[in-house]
């Protein structure tokens, strides 16, 4: 795994997870390689049937020279037509947006991983780590029987 976001589990409602490549300059993917990505604010759109990710941080190559690329260009994400559609449909709805939550090399290939989220609200997110919180309290409680 090359870059994860965080904050996405922690902002977002994950619910369905889909793997798209990458449309990559070398420069980009040697980048990627050096570990040099920041998913933060990075978000998902589909404009005119092809996927496109936004505000992805990949930092130039540092030996890359003249032919460098720009740090936070759109790069379009390489899906099925059926899954674009899929994914429009559901942020056509109310509430529903696209975040890339994993970066990883799989056979030498950058692939993303971007899931369907719904927004939190912060009495959701106070929830949500008050649950987290019991179920290491009942986890250490288990350990400390064996």
């Amino acid at each position: 795994m090359v870059a994860e976001n965080r904050r996405a589990r922690h902002d977002y409602a994950l619910e369905d997870t889909y793997e798209a490549g990458l449309s990559l300059k070398g420069s980009e993917i040697k980048s990627i390689r050096e570990g040099k990505v920041n998913l933060r604010q990075a978000y998902v759109q589909i404009k005119e049937g092809e996927a496109w990710v936004y505000d992805m941080h990949i930092a130039p190559y540092t030996r890359g020279g003249y032919a460098n690329h720009d740090p936070t260009r759109p790069r379009r994400l390489l899906l099925h037509r059926d899954e674009i559609g899929r994914l429009g449909g559901q942020v056509a709805q109310r509430g529903y947006t696209i975040v890339p939550t994993r970066l990883y090399l799989k056979r030498g290939r950058a692939k993303l991983e971007i899931a369907l989220a719904k927004g939190r609200r912060a009495y959701d997110k106070r929830q949500a780590i008050a649950e987290r919180e019991a179920q290491r309290e009942i986890e250490r409680g288990l350990r400390e029987k064996w």
